[in-house]
């Protein structure tokens, strides 16, 4: 999952990624489990994972479909290949339950939620952060509005791009049917069946994040609005 923001959401691209401790074999007959304690070694699989990404790179900028100029391009690989790249691997301290629940928290939202926002005053904007640097001491972080609207508008991915993706037992084509060996071949039990909540609608999202009922009358302020009649917009029609 691509990630790219801090918690004072300026830029910070990195990926978030979680692997399973084993897999099944070619025959997907057999799991082959990690061994305990280990998964694969963290410096090569840094200098790997740099490779991987820059050929992906190259072979987009030969293809021209980088987005990019190629001299540009071709320099910041060069710059990009001559860093040390951060790859960071650990087991889920808590269970894999707890690492869903985080990273859940932002497939679909970005940068920041509602319950952060704490003052909008004067043009600027407060909201709570973590400093990370400091034991996850939480604080506040006042912005000039644009500047605000600048940074949050920084992780607003381009049309079509995608933010989460999956491979392997994960992959689309595949996942009922290997999901399905590996728990059969893990003695695993079956996956119950998702439980689904009533989508919350407009009118109590606004209640319970203005405090305000948009059912209730804004001049008289205790009459209460009904719909009486719903207008559709004309069609457009061009002139000749």
């Amino acid at each position: 999952m691509l990630h790219t923001w801090s918690q004072t959401l300026t830029f910070h691209p990195h990926l978030h990624c979680i692997v399973t401790g084993g897999g099944l074999d070619t025959a997907r007959d057999r799991w082959i489990a990690a061994r305990p304690g280990f998964l694969v070694p963290v410096r090569a699989l840094s200098r790997v994972f740099r490779g991987k990404l820059l050929e992906g790179f190259d072979h987009a900028l030969a293809e021209h479909t980088a987005g990019i100029g190629s001299s540009l391009g071709r320099r910041l690989l060069q710059q990009a290949a001559a860093k040390n790249w951060v790859v960071y691997s650990k087991a889920p301290m808590a269970g894999p339950a707890q690492v869903l629940r985080y990273l859940g928290r932002y497939t679909h939202r970005i940068a920041i939620g509602n319950e952060r926002l704490v003052a909008l005053q004067d043009g600027r904007v407060t909201f709570r952060y973590r400093d990370r640097r400091r034991g996850n001491k939480k604080k506040l972080l006042t912005l000039q509005a644009p500047d605000f609207v600048r940074r949050f508008l920084m992780h607003v991915l381009p049309r079509g791009f995608v933010r989460v993706r999956h491979f392997g037992l994960q992959a689309n084509g595949c996942r009922t049917k290997a999901l399905t060996q590996a728990r059969t071949l893990l003695g695993s039990p079956t996956v119950p069946a998702p439980h689904t909540t009533p989508r919350e609608s407009w009118q109590d999202l606004l209640r319970r994040l203005t405090g305000r009922d948009p059912n209730r009358c804004p001049y008289c302020e205790h009459g209460t609005l009904h719909v009486v009649v719903t207008t559709r917009p004309r069609p457009h029609i061009r002139d000749p």
